[in-house]
C-alpha cells in the first residue's frame, strides 16, 4: 500500500520511512503540508501519517485538504503530550488515529500504521462492493427494460403486438372520451400475401413484412402506436386525430407502400405490392375499442371484395335493386 509520511524534521521522516519500508508499504515522504498536498492530489495515497504542526500548513489544514480530495483516505496524526487536546480535534475531524512523540515503541508505529492500512483496504473494498452492486442493478435494470419490450413487441418486425396494441386503445379510447377527443383506427391488410410467400418463399414473404413495418414507423407520430396485428395485417391507433385527417395518412401509407420496389412485385396479381385500408374513427364509428376495431375490418373486407388496393373510411352507399 501507498503511505505518505509529512512531517518537517527529516530525522522523523527518516525513523518513519525504515520501520514502514520494513512493514512493507511503499512510502513517499514529504516536508511540508503544501509538498504533501500537492504529492496527494498528484497520488491519491490510500493511507497518510502527518506531524500536527509544521511550519506554513498544519496537519489539521492539511487533513481537511485530503479529506475534501479523497473522503477515503485514512490519515494518522502525530502530535505531543502537550498537544494532545488537537489530536482529539483532528479525530473529530475525520482522523483515524493519532501516534504521541516522543514514540515509546516502534512497535506502535507498525502497529497504529498497520491497523489504519486495515481500514483503507476495507473501505476501498466496500466501495468497489457498492459500484458492483450498483453496476449489477443497472444491468439487470437494463435487462428488465429489455425484457419488457420484447414482451410488447412483434419479434419479426418490431412494431407492438396485438395484446399490447388491444390495451394502448383501450387506454386511448377511455382517455378520448374523459376528454371528448377523436381517436382514429387504421387497419390494414397486404393483398394477395399469399401469393407472394408461394411465389418467392417464406424469407422474402417475411423481408417483405418488415419493409412494410418500417414504412409505418417513419410515418408515425410518438403518440401513435402502429402494430402487428396478426400474419400480413397491421394496425395504426392516431390519438387525437380526426377521420379526414386519418384517411389522408393512410392513403399516403397506402402510396408508399405501392411505390416500394419489392422484389418480384411484378408478378403479384395486380403488379405490384399493395395494401387494403379501412380506418374508423372514434365515436362516430364506435364507442369502444371492439366495436371500433370492428367497423374498420368491415371497410378492410369491402376494399378486398371490391378490388383491394384502396384506403375505405366510410360504407358504400346501399343501393335499392
Amino acid at each position: 500500500m501507498n503511505l505518505l509520511v509529512v512531517d518537517d524534521e527529516e530525522t522523523l521522516r527518516s525513523v518513519l520511512l525504515q520501520v514502514l519500508e520494513a512493514d512493507g508499504f511503499k512510502v513517499s515522504e514529504a516536508a511540508s503540508g503544501e509538498e504533501a498536498l500537492q504529492s496527494f492530489r498528484e497520488v491519491s495515497h490510500p493511507l497518510v501519517i502527518t506531524d500536527i504542526r509544521m511550519g506554513g500548513m498544519s496537519g489539521i489544514e492539511l487533513l481537511t485538504e485530503i479529506k475534501q480530495h479523497n473522503p477515503d483516505t485514512q490519515v494518522v496524526i502525530m502530535t505531543s503530550h502537550a498537544s494532545l487536546d488537537s489530536a482529539v480535534t483532528c479525530l473529530r475531524a475525520g482522523a483515524y488515529d493519532y501516534l504521541i512523540k516522543p514514540f515509546e515503541s516502534l512497535d506502535l508505529i507498525s502497529a497504529v500504521a498497520g491497523r489504519a492500512a486495515e481500514k483503507a483496504r476495507l473501505v476501498a473494498q466496500n466501495r468497489e462492493l457498492v459500484e458492483q452492486l450498483k453496476r449489477t442493478n443497472e444491468e439487470l435494470q437494463q435487462a428488465n427494460d429489455a425484457l419488457k419490450e420484447m414482451a410488447v413487441r412483434d419479434g419479426l418486425t418490431g412494431l407492438f403486438n396485438h395484446r399490447y396494441f388491444q390495451e394502448s386503445l383501450a387506454k386511448e379510447i377511455s382517455r378520448a372520451k374523459r376528454y371528448q377527443k377523436h381517436c382514429s383506427l387504421i387497419f390494414m391488410d397486404v393483398d394477395h400475401f399469399k401469393v407472394y410467400n408461394d411465389t418467392h418463399g417464406h424469407p422474402e414473404g417475411d423481408s417483405l413484412l418488415k419493409t412494410l413495418a418500417g414504412i409505418l414507423k417513419s410515418g408515425v407520430r410518438c403518440s401513435d402506436v402502429a402494430a402487428r396485428y396478426g400474419g400480413e395485417e397491421f394496425v395504426l391507433m392516431l390519438p387525437e386525430t380526426s377521420k379526414q385527417d386519418a384517411v389522408r395518412i393512410a392513403e399516403s401509407i397506402r402510396s408508399r407502400v405501392a411505390d416500394e420496389p419489392f422484389p418480384g412485385r411484378d408478378k403479384q396479381p395486380l403488379g405490384i405490392v399493395s395494401v387494403s385500408v379501412g380506418v374508423a374513427c372514434y365515436p362516430d364509428d364506435g364507442i369502444d375499442a371492439p366495436s371500433l376495431l370492428s367497423f374498420a375490418d368491415r371497410l378492410l373486407y369491402e376494399v378486398k371484395r371490391s378490388g383491394r388496393n384502396r384506403v375505405l373510411g366510410q360504407p358504400p352507399p346501399v343501393t335499392d335493386r
